[in-house]
């Protein structure tokens, strides 16, 4: 189906021509109906379907079909995003679809000044986009009056409650127009999605482009087990070996990406590294120089990696795997985007197979394992059973003592035992 068919502007059209887009995606064409109707929607897509254009689009004819003066301070229509990245995404695309339109966009977010946005917020707007710790600042600071909000659009929702702007949107939502409309798109449908939708929305229409917490059929899924002192040997060799460009590593905290970057950039691998603690700048001339093929790996926390449009991704790898499995799903919609192919790779430590068996049970599918030469895991049933053999020597013990000697060495997992070997007493630690 084209966007003619549900007649947008002649500028509109023009300028989403100009984008290259063509065809709608399947949350486009369940969203924009609801959303041109004026009715509350709750959905569900995963990133890279299009669903920013799925809200701003219907919501830049709103203001095409309805012009009003600005004012100072006044904004109409409010959109939240988690984090900067996003935040600027959302309204570079915003920017570039109303382009032949008169429509102001302001972004809000921090690590800059917030006198030149509150410059910008003094000459009015009809679109902002924003962080909600930006924002609230402004509000705070009277730059900004959110009385007049037509509609308040939550973009990855699921996000923002994990990390934990939960009570800032409380404080946002008490400062908008209470016949606003609202508009809630989330990756997943978690119990705090569920609730929040069930406080703020009216009657939404509930839209789900795929079935919940599934991968794109156009990513590749592979796990490679590996011991944890190992995976930055392991990456370093299959980045090599198989000469992979455009890489997007996630590690789990902000100490560990500055630190595999720094490794990496030894082994004479160009890597970047992206987390809270980087300045905006610095971040966004890290994306620009993966972007243009100058680094080939981009090392990034959980948080840091949202929002991060980087077209035609090829790799993205697990290097630490995550917390919650659905950030599994979010991680790996890095690549596969608009239809393009790409490939998830995940080094899962003995210590992370319950996290990808939660994993698996969430996406409904079992992820292919690749035993690399060299790399194997030390299994904890075969540690168990050599310290049975030493203990009892030759002898073949009877099924009760076999039964007492397990039960007795799980009991001291994570314990360090002596053991006999050779004729010398060595330490393990049972896991």
């Amino acid at each position: 189906m084209k966007f003619e068919s549900y007649s947008f502007a002649p500028e509109i059209i023009r300028a989403v021509s100009e984008c290259g887009y063509e065809d709608m995606t399947p949350i486009q064409k369940l969203a924009i109906p609801p959303i041109r109707r004026g009715q509350d929607v709750l959905a569900s897509a995963q990133t890279g379907t299009g669903k920013t254009a799925a809200f701003v689009l219907p919501l830049l004819q709103r203001i095409f079909d309805n012009p009003a003066a600005l004012q100072p301070g006044v904004v109409r229509i409010l959109i939240l995003a988690p984090t900067r990245e996003l935040v600027a995404q959302v309204a570079d695309n915003a920017k570039a679809y109303s382009r032949y339109l008169d429509a102001r966009v302001v972004s809000l977010f921090g690590g800059v000044k917030t006198t030149g946005q509150a410059n910008k917020l003094r000459q009015g707007a009809e679109l902002v986009v924003a962080t909600p710790g930006r924002l609230l600042e402004h509000l705070q600071a009277g730059n900004i009056n959110l009385s007049q909000v037509e509609v308040l659009v939550l973009d990855e929702a699921d996000r923002m409650l994990d990390m934990g702007f939960i009570k800032d949107i409380q404080k946002i939502l008490q400062a908008t127009n209470k016949e606003r409309q609202t508009l809630m798109f989330s990756a997943t449908f978690s119990g705090g999605v569920k609730q929040l939708a069930e406080q703020i929305l009216r009657r939404p229409k509930v839209l789900a482009a795929d079935r919940q917490n599934t991968t794109a059929t156009t990513v590749s899924q592979v796990v490679y087990p590996v011991e944890q002192r190992r995976k930055r040997e392991l990456l370093a060799e299959l980045i090599g070996r198989k000469n992979w460009h455009q890489v997007l590593v996630f590690s789990a905290t902000r100490e560990d990406a500055d630190q595999l970057a720094d490794e990496l950039n030894q082994d004479g691998i160009p890597t970047a590294a992206v987390h809270s603690e980087k300045a905006h700048g610095k971040r966004r001339r890290s994306l620009k120089e993966f972007t243009e093929g100058k680094i080939r790996v981009l090392v990034s926390t959980e948080v840091a990696a949202r929002g991060l449009d980087i077209p035609d991704l090829d790799y993205v790898v697990n290097y630490d795997m995550p917390f919650l499995a659905e950030d599994y799903v979010h991680r790996i919609g890095r690549t596969g985007r608009a239809g393009k192919t790409g490939v998830a790779i995940s080094f899962v430590s003995r210590e992370e197979e319950r996290i990808l068996a939660d994993i698996e049970k969430l996406i409904g599918q079992r992820l292919k394992r690749i035993m690399m030469p060299g790399y194997e895991v030390s299994n904890r049933d075969v540690l168990l059973k050599q310290l049975q053999r030493r203990r009892f020597g030759k002898h073949k013990p009877d099924a009760s003592s076999a039964t007492e000697q397990v039960a007795a060495e799980k009991s001291m997992s994570g314990r360090r035992v002596k053991v006999k070997v050779g004729g010398n007493q060595q330490q393990k630690k049972l896991k």
